[in-house]
């Protein structure tokens, strides 16, 4: 059974004909490798000086010379990765409790896959108060997966799809009438949302760091994969009225599947054909509005079959929980079709990667083009017979389109996500491609950039102080309950290479924890909400070294024993002429002078 059919919401009591691919099988190739226990560590390597060094090891002892078996000594590796973990999450997490609450110097020997949602809303609202209006949600997910640990760079499924939203939801909050819109927009970031059928994509060989490959330990049925963790957590949140938000404020959802590579450019609208017998209606309002969205474009809206069931997705988590009419757009539709490295990446950058400028725009390769026509055209239609000036904006946000994929897929180092972050916070630029692997540490570096970026593209630079502007008091006005605020670095002063000019930013953008409910709930062995835990483990090295004979190894072995038993003779007999070998001279004769 291909594990990428393994869903959320489809099972005996729910669409039981679309349980286990009954209709779609949409990862045909899928082999379930993700779910192998080996039982040796994998280990790869990031530098080539690294692998050089093994590569001459090898080659100078032990590739055979004339046709004959290569002379000792032979080179050999060592390499060393201790896990703590044993079992499965159930094992582990109980002996973990049980050290936690017994001793006073506990070892952990796992931890869940814990992050945080990034989400904000169009019109800001008392996060401390009951919501009572009707929200549209738009939402998507950051995480990517790997198999060995940040190294899941998800340029196709991951990156593709959230920049899209960051553009859509810069686009919102910019249009004239936005404010009067008759229901909010919340806009959704949902980490630990990783896509079974996507398990492969974005992994970049030369990218790869030296590190082992982590054991992911699952209780219970297999649909427990850390697919969700985000989604449910919110629903879970929602549910409980911890949350702003509750689910019966829900009008409708958007989501934002795989989107980047389209072919012919069409996005098909995927629908859920058990909801859709008592929501039909409302389903296909939304569906009419985005298929009008994109007249006189170059993006077009397809629907597949009526009866094909939803792809894997973040909206099947709401639909476990309540039927809310929805869509997912996608890049595909039936199984899942993705490009191999070398050809994302020539479609990315083609010959030299871009270093984009949002004041002067760069050439623009076809990826960031399908990313910008698929952005312009999910939440906004741009009118017709644009002014100059219009025209000018809507070439700039073109080019901050591509900067954000630049910073999100090239160099997070740079100008922009520089002036846009906390000073504190700078250390998590890198000058290598972001990762997108759900961590135990938390937030990862993406979450934190995401979370800023879609502060800089939707909120309001505000005339603060540092001081006015991390006042925490909420009696300081009523908009200090409506608004999060952050004091970020700035650009940088002119003719200066260190000193900045911060400011402070005012935005509806907020975290909220992603950590499966099974945690809270301390049901291990859950089959309703995800139950991954991550290893925790010793220092990771490596040695190489030369190895002897086997006639050398036994010589020398025998050699080892004569000495030793010489040398207990040897102590036997001084030992027991020890009186006579040691004796304590007698008083000396007078001395004659």
């Amino acid at each position: 059974m291909h594990m990428c059919c393994i869903l959320w919401v489809y099972n005996s009591s729910y669409g039981r004909e679309y349980a286990h691919c009954g209709q779609v099988l949409w990862n045909p190739l899928g082999s379930g490798l993700s779910y192998e226990d080996f039982d040796f560590p994998i280990f790869l390597l990031e530098d080539e000086n690294e692998t050089q060094v093994i590569k001459q090891c090898y080659h100078a002892y032990n590739v055979p010379r004339n046709g004959s078996a290569p002379l000792y000594p032979l080179c050999a590796m060592q390499l060393s990765s201790h896990m703590h973990a044993v079992t499965s999450t159930v094992t582990c997490m109980r002996r973990s409790t049980i050290q936690s609450t017994f001793s006073l110097n506990p070892e952990v020997v796992c931890d869940p896959l814990t992050d945080y949602n990034v989400w904000s809303l169009l019109k800001p609202v008392n996060t401390s108060a009951k919501l009572n209006e009707s929200v549209v949600v738009a939402a998507t997910r950051i995480d990517s997966h790997s198999f060995f640990w940040n190294v899941a760079p998800g340029a196709e499924s991951a990156v593709g799809s959230f920049v899209t939203l960051l553009a859509a939801a810069e686009a919102v909050h910019k249009a004239p009438n936005a404010a009067s819109l008759p229901r909010n927009i919340m806009f959704a970031f949902f980490q630990g949302n990783r896509q079974l059928f996507g398990a492969f994509q974005g992994l970049d060989a030369d990218a790869l760091a030296a590190t082992p490959l982590k054991r992911l330990a699952l209780e219970g049925d297999l649909v427990e994969t850390f697919d969700y963790i985000g989604s449910s957590r919110m629903v879970f949140d929602m549910q409980r009225e911890k949350f702003p938000i509750r689910l019966g404020n829900i009008h409708s959802f958007l989501e934002l599947s795989q989107v980047a590579l389209r072919e012919k450019s069409v996005l098909w609208m995927h629908t859920d054909p058990v909801s859709r017998k008592n929501l039909s209606a409302q389903i296909q309002d939304m569906m009419e509005a985005l298929n009008g969205s994109t007249a006189n474009t170059t993006v077009a809206m397809k629907e597949p079959n009526v009866s094909q069931p939803l792809p894997p997705s973040s909206f099947q988590r709401f639909l476990r929980a309540k039927q809310i009419p929805g869509v997912v757009l996608a890049d595909h539709h039936g199984s899942f079709k993705n490009r191999t490295c070398s050809e994302a990446r020539g479609l990315l950058f083609g010959p030299a990667p871009p270093s984009p400028n949002p004041n002067s725009p760069p050439a623009f390769p076809s990826f960031y083009q399908s990313i910008y026509d698929t952005a312009e055209n999910i939440l906004l239609k741009y009118p017709e017979g644009l002014s100059p000036e219009d025209a000018l904006r809507h070439v700039t946000d073109t080019a901050k389109v591509a900067g954000l994929l630049y910073g999100f897929l090239v160099q997070a180092n740079n100008s922009w996500f520089q002036a846009i972050m906390r000073s504190d916070l700078k250390r998590y630029l890198g000058n290598d491609p972001l990762q997108y692997y759900i961590a135990v540490s938390s937030p990862v570096n993406a979450t934190y950039i995401v979370q800023y970026v879609l502060a800089n593209l939707t909120g309001t630079r505000l005339n603060h102080t540092r001081e006015q502007c991390l006042n925490t008091d909420k009696s300081a006005g009523p908009e200090r309950a409506l608004f999060e605020y952050a004091w970020v670095q700035g650009d940088l002063e002119p003719n200066s290479t260190s000193s900045r000019s911060p400011y402070c930013v005012q935005s509806t953008v907020r975290l909220s924890v992603a950590t499966s409910p099974a945690f809270d709930l301390q049901e291990w062995g859950s089959t309703t909400y995800s139950t991954w835990t991550e290893s925790r483990w010793k220092e990771i090295n490596a040695r190489i070294f030369l190895v002897a004979s086997k006639e050398f190894e036994i010589v020398t072995l025998v050699l080892g024993i004569i000495i030793l038993v010489v040398s207990f003779v040897a102590t036997y007999f001084i030992n027991a002429k020890a009186d006579v070998l040691f004796a304590t001279p007698g008083d000396s004769a007078a001395v004659a002078y």
